[in-house]
């Protein structure tokens, strides 16, 4: 009955492996048909998609190379250049080889994550651990990832003792009574971490999909229903709220991200952006931040069961503090356009700041480009001089929105070339030309502002009617479609069927908008660009649809670029954002570092962080002296509302903050 019963187990188990690898290979099929109907440059499937499928698909899985042997490794060599042939002839039998070869790896890495909590584990060696910023050659044997992992296990223990206290002697003398609960918070994090490599194979399957499609560029994308309805939906809530936004980084840390404005956080006076929450209680029952407590603690923060929580949370500096907070119903938290007037030298200079780029036709509850014409509007009736539009960290959103915001300034017929898979020029025009604004114009960007972004301040500058001020714009210049896989619709395409081009002909895809006044930012370094993906599209050119000779830059834009240039190699300000950017970067382009495994070396190592952090922390919270006003049909407004008055508050504090603002008023000064 033994055999029949384990006969009838691997019949079944060949049976569906079958079917896994035939549902695939029909995806990949129908995935490759819309490719080449839709995409805008598609590619052969040849021996360079077989060779960056297989690296990237390993990296996916295993992107610390501590995953797989290096023999393991060698045995799946044999892909290398064949899966452009098995995906040809619909032979998906390689998936199931990888699987297997992964699903042992990942009971591998359980197995020694759990050999080792058993183990003898002294929190001190006389080892050292080096981190490098590229992944290591695969490791030949078990034991090799076992030691490897025993290194890193040790070194976030004495890490997370480190963090704790600003003061070496003190957690000195209480080591042996925290260092007990730090480790085994660190076992259980990597434990959970563990479980997180399991993969259905269904789950896997989509991440190769995922793969294959990055082949094309990166921003062809394939996803299944639920998937698609995680891309397209936005968060809104009327909930009770601790008026805090936060995300999941690295080891399992859960950062602030965002503090709303009238919520609870905000009136705390204490959370900050970037502090880090190390410990929540709620009706008595209380919850490490840990991979195992996720589940709990999203419930405390997000469910109306839990009105009263106690955070406890710990400063980038290391300093730990704990807050009493009560949940409160919140009105939806927009990222509205706003206005506010900023006075320096007797000057009034208006500011705009856009967040995105929403539309009614996108959930929004209004257009952004009608919110800018009635912002420009009431900033005129103060006798504005010059306008600061701000797309900083503004990533984009409705093109069609750009589109109607450019007609607010622009008065020509043309915006902007789009060049399609059939290499047909379409010229976008300019549709309804308000003329809302004619007075000098800075708008400031950086290395989040993308797409809508790009585009509008492409057009702005291409016609000299602003100055582009702040660095390098993210570079995204393609346009994507969403399209079915099949009459059903529970998988999805997400493909590039485009190119946007300038009227001067050029794009600023890869390369992204260069400013005309460059003022550096802090983390510029650390912002992702469109240039680091492999096969994002290179920058290139077409034939211009104007004469750029019949818009020229005036004398006075000329001159505030020649003088800026000049006034900041002395501007100290500037030259100290420069400096504090250098000392940070440093941290992060070192190719290796080498720690001894000894509390004392890594709490060294941690202090040296945290003395560099407190200093761009008083850069980042530096007060600069301008004056920052509502208009004059806001102030009854705010004035009557707490919420609004809140929100106000904010925003003139991170106004009055913000370096690059500042900058801007001295250039405005030049333009008027």
């Amino acid at each position: 009955m033994k055999k029949v019963a384990l006969f009838l187990f691997l019949l079944f188990s060949k049976g569906l492996i079958a079917q896994s690898e035939t549902n695939a290979c029909k995806t990949l099929s129908k995935i490759n048909a819309l490719v080449k109907e839709f995409h805008y440059k598609p590619k052969p499937i040849n021996d360079s998609l077989s060779v960056y499928v297989f690296n990237h698909f390993l990296k996916a899985l295993d992107g610390r190379n501590d995953l797989f042997l290096e023999s393991e490794i060698n045995s799946l060599k044999k892909l290398k250049y064949k899966l452009d042939d098995n995906i040809i002839h619909s032979n998906c039998s390689f998936l199931n080889e990888f699987y297997i070869t992964y699903q042992k790896a990942v009971n591998r890495h359980t197995a020694i994550i759990e050999t080792l909590k058993k183990e003898s584990f002294p929190l001190s060696s006389p080892e050292i651990i080096r981190s490098y910023k590229t992944p290591t050659p695969y490791l030949k044997t078990e034991a090799d990832l076992k030691k490897i992992n025993k290194k890193r296990m040790l070194f976030d223990v004495l890490s997370e003792i480190a963090q704790s206290s600003s003061n070496k002697d003190s957690l000195i003398a209480v080591f042996p009574s925290i260092s007990k609960n730090i480790k085994q918070k660190i076992f259980d994090d990597y434990t959970c971490e563990a479980t997180k490599y399991n993969l259905t194979t269904e789950e896997f399957n989509n991440l190769f999909f995922t793969v294959f499609c990055s082949y094309f560029d990166p921003h062809t994308e394939f996803f299944s229903t639920n998937q698609k309805s995680d891309f397209l939906s936005s968060v809104s809530s009327d909930n009770y709220t601790l008026g805090l936004i936060v995300s999941v980084k690295e080891k399992n840390d859960i950062s602030i991200d965002e503090i709303l404005p009238g919520g609870p956080a905000y009136f705390s006076e204490k959370i900050e952006i970037g502090d880090q929450i190390i410990k929540i209680k709620s009706k008595k029952e209380e919850y490490l931040v840990n991979c195992y407590n996720f589940k709990k603690i999203e419930k405390i923060l997000s469910s109306n069961e839990y009105k009263n929580v106690t955070v406890t949370l710990k400063k980038k500096s290391g300093e730990v503090y704990t807050t009493n907070l009560s949940k409160q119903i919140m009105r939806d938290y927009q990222n509205s356009v706003y206005s506010y007037i900023l006075e320096r030298d007797n000057q009034k200079t208006g500011y705009i700041k856009i967040s995105s780029f929403y539309s009614t036709l996108e959930n929004g509850k209004t257009n952004v480009s009608d919110d800018v014409a009635k912002e420009i509007a009431k900033l005129k009736e103060d006798k504005i001089t010059g306008l600061i539009i701000d797309l900083e960290n503004n990533g984009g959103g409705s093109m069609e929105e750009a589109i109607m915001l450019c007609g607010l300034f622009i008065n020509t017929p043309y915006l902007a070339q789009i060049v399609t898979k059939t290499h047909q020029k379409e010229i976008i025009g300019n549709q309804k030309p308000k003329n809302s604004y004619t007075g000098p114009i800075i708008i400031l960007i950086n290395g989040f502002s993308a797409s809508a972004s790009e585009f509008f301040a492409n057009v702005m500058q291409d016609y000299n009617l602003a100055l582009i001020v702040g660095t390098k714009s993210l570079g995204k210049a393609t346009i994507q479609e969403i399209v079915a896989l099949e009459a059903e619709k529970d998988q999805f395409l997400k493909v590039t069927i485009g190119e946007f081009y300038r009227v001067t002909g050029k794009t600023n895809q890869y390369n992204g908008i260069t400013p005309d006044i460059e003022i550096p930012g802090l983390f510029d370094d650390q912002i992702p660009k469109e240039s680091i993906f492999p096969t994002a599209f290179k920058n290139d050119k077409i034939e211009s649809i104007i004469d750029t000779n019949r818009f020229p830059m005036n004398e006075k834009q000329k001159q505030a670029i020649s003088e800026y240039t000049q006034k900041s190699k002395t501007n100290i300000e500037f030259q100290k954002n420069i400096r504090l950017k250098a000392t940070f970067n440093q941290f992060f382009k070192q190719t290796t570092v080498t720690i001894p495994l000894q509390f004392s070396a890594v709490f060294n190592k941690s202090i040296a962080f945290s003395k560099h952090w407190k200093e761009i922390e008083a850069f980042i919270k530096t007060e600069y002296p301008f004056i920052v006003n509502n208009n004059s049909n806001d102030i009854k407004k705010i004035q009557t509302n707490n919420y609004l008055k809140s929100i106000n508050t904010t925003q003139i504090k991170n106004l009055k903050n913000n370096f690059r603002v500042f900058e801007s008023i001295k250039i405005m000064a030049n333009l008027k």
